[in-house]
């Protein structure tokens, strides 16, 4: 994340979801107003992530994806208060998620015992990093490893034929870990039996990684080999840019890798629907957040009736 401000408010959202859960799951008449809140601080953490995103990470897709956020996350706040009591399931999914990745986003590295051991997230990010090196070597590059600027050995260093330095770095939003989040969380809110989640599970893990691993061998290749170098002045003016060896990176991973995650987020979804038709009421909802309009997605997706699956969602 951006910095110590954001990481705290990411904590502050979690525990404000996970508040609204447990007062909901006990019967609380205070579960609403605690989850509207929640939506509250969430809108705040993506104000505070705007920045970072648009003009640091120079990410036109996460900088108008997290913009975006701002007012839908208000909207769902809003709704709750109107008695849109299937946002519950909504709100219980973010509060999983934020379970799941902030531990790795957040744990520093412990000594215990006299024993070192490494961050959840050094651990992620050498797992990453020794697959894309593997899918490099398997299509017949070499690149060489070094340690990056966090201390790991995370770094590809390529040379050019003019004998400039690329060095691509594997960082922990490369390693798919938020999008594997996001699927947790969803499968996780639901009210389904638990074989129904775990197939579900298989789908989506296995296939975020696959596609993850791709994903940064293809931007670790196309920016290091400068295979990309296209339209030079008018990328570097788009991205606010002024190193011309970078425009092969903001193609193939702030466009090209970007735009694809999305499709590939809504094609996991469609996947995992098919094995876990409660995930339609999350579905549906983000839909209606986001178009104004009601939507009934099972009989347009052929699934069975929520009588024949199992419980409901909320």
């Amino acid at each position: 994340m951006a910095g110590p401000l954001t990481d705290a408010l990411a904590w502050a959202v979690v525990a404000s979801f996970l508040a609204g859960t447990v007062l909901r799951w006990r019967g609380n008449e205070h579960a609403r107003t605690v989850m509207i809140a929640a939506w509250g601080v969430f809108a705040v953490f993506w104000a505070a992530l705007v920045p970072h995103f648009a003009f640091v990470q120079k990410s036109f897709v996460e900088g108008f994806l997290s913009l975006a956020a701002v007012p839908a996350s208000l909207y769902v706040g809003y709704l709750l208060h109107q008695g849109r009591d299937s946002l519950f399931v909504l709100s219980r999914a973010i509060a999983v998620m934020g379970v799941v990745y902030l531990p790795f986003e957040t744990i520093p590295a412990l000594t215990i015992g006299g024993l070192s051991l490494p961050s959840p997230r050094h651990v992620l990010i050498s797992h990453t990093t020794g697959q894309t090196e593997w899918a490099m070597e398997l299509l017949g590059y070499n690149p060489t490893l070094v340690e990056g600027d966090q201390g790991y050995l995370n770094t590809f260093k390529f040379v050019t034929d003019g004998g400039h330095v690329i060095l691509f770095s594997i960082i922990l939003a490369c390693t798919g870990l938020g999008s594997i989040a996001i699927f947790v969380g969803l499968i996780a809110a639901v009210k389904a039996p638990l074989g129904r989640k775990l197939r579900a599970l298989a789908i989506a893990v296995p296939v975020i990684y696959v596609l993850n691993i791709l994903r940064t061998t293809f931007i670790g290749l196309m920016f290091g080999k400068q295979y990309m170098q296209w339209f030079v002045d008018e990328v570097l003016f788009l991205f606010g840019g002024t190193d011309p060896y970078k425009v092969s990176f903001y193609l193939s991973d702030r466009v090209i890798s970007q735009v694809l995650a999305v499709v590939a987020l809504v094609g996991v979804t469609y996947l995992v629907v098919r094995e876990l038709p409660e995930l339609l009421t999350i579905v549906e909802d983000v839909l209606y957040i986001v178009t104004r309009e009601e939507y009934d997605l099972r009989e347009a997706l052929d699934l069975p009736e929520r009588g024949d699956v199992g419980p409901g969602a909320d």
